[in-house]
């Protein structure tokens, strides 16, 4: 355990439906409820990773009231408290601004240092990601900046937010420390595939260390209005149901980190996937005669390059080639691999037409 683990704590976001996941991800299973790779679901995972950091105590986990039952079935030993259900979506900023309050009740400090971290994500460099988690805390600590951790692109992504990377910030835990230059919304390919060529654009992963003290100043200067919306919760939780609707729907991207002046970043040192579509899953799929495929039988003619989960069952696909073929109990995916960040876009048509035993 770090000695400073006493004031340090984890805020981990768990409330996103995980659109692009379906047909498994659903309402009742999100996709952090799900185990990707090995028997640990994601949750459990991003759980079990930050403990070599914190105590159990010290792991805050945020997640929506409708997925709430799911969720708290992998929360490992976290206490029941620890999990902060949102009475209603509110996006990412008021998701952090009422775990900020929460940490800051808790530690009764506005030094203590919290780190920001999506639920569903692969890392399997658990002890470097846990040294730059360190490393980030350290920098938090000694300049007051709200820092990121960015992941250096390998392709030209246009499902990512990224990072424009500017002067030297420092250096702390044996990384080096950038300033962002600007937070860059998600691009089309060309420019995708010029920050990659260019090498000064990281992308954005969603993950944020801070003190207390920094991150409420923050939300005090640029989001004013929810972060006095929200205060009165840090006397009485029961409020909470009441102030939770009036609250502005905005990303933490959106609202405080593309006009936070101080912003540092880390080019990360650990492997890192968000899974966040099924093409994304490919890499952690076996290899078989249909491309990246969990089946239980493959037989594939004149094809490949399929990204196939048809997990016990027989698949045998003939002429097609670069599709995503996903198989559930009452369910059926089939799409190009280069649409897949588009399968979003099913869950909103399912929800347009009513059909909730499919969401």
């Amino acid at each position: 355990m770090s000695p400073m683990a006493e004031d340090f704590y984890v805020l981990i976001m768990a409330g996103g439906r995980g659109a692009r996941f379906w047909p498994r991800s659903r309402k009742h299973r999100p996709k952090q409820c799900l185990a990707v790779q090995g028997d640990l679901s994601l949750l459990e995972a991003t759980i079990q990773r930050v403990k070599g950091l914190v105590p159990a105590s010290h792991i805050l986990v945020v997640t929506a009231e409708d997925m709430a039952e799911s969720v708290c079935e992998h929360v490992l030993d976290v206490p029941a408290e620890n999990v902060l259900v949102e009475p209603m979506g509110r996006n990412t900023a008021a998701c952090v601004a009422w775990g900020a309050l929460e940490v800051e009740r808790r530690s009764q400090s506005g030094d203590t240092v919290m780190a920001v971290l999506p639920a569903d994500h692969l890392i399997p460099d658990e002890d470097t990601f846990v040294q730059q988690l360190q490393a980030c805390a350290s920098a938090a600590r000694s300049t007051q900046a709200l820092v990121t951790i960015g992941i250096s692109p390998t392709y030209p992504e246009t499902g990512f937010g990224y990072l424009e990377l500017g002067e030297p910030g420092g250096e702390w835990g044996g990384s080096d420390f950038l300033r962002v230059k600007q937070f860059v919304e998600k691009p089309d390919w060309a420019t995708a595939q010029s920050y990659l060529v260019g090498g000064r654009h990281l992308w954005n992963a969603g993950m944020f260390v801070f003190t207390v003290r920094a991150i409420a100043q923050a939300f005090a200067v640029h989001l004013p209005q929810l972060w006095s919306q929200l205060a009165p919760v840090r006397e009485d939780a029961n409020l909470l149901a009441a102030i939770y609707p009036q609250l502005e729907r905005i990303s933490l991207d959106c609202g405080i980190m593309e006009r936070a002046e101080q912003v540092l970043t880390v080019r990360a040192q650990f492997g890192w996937s968000d899974v966040g579509s099924w093409s994304a899953l490919a890499d952690h799929l076996p290899e078989t005669e249909l491309g990246r495929a969990l089946v239980g039988e493959s037989i594939a003619i004149q094809s490949a390059g399929n990204v196939v989960y048809a997990p016990g069952k027989a698949v045998a696909v003939v002429g097609v080639s670069d599709l995503v073929i996903v198989d559930t109990e009452d369910a059926i995916l089939v799409c190009k691999k280069t649409d897949a960040q588009a399968v979003k876009e099913i869950v909103a048509e399912l929800e347009r037409r009513g059909k909730d035993a499919l969401l």
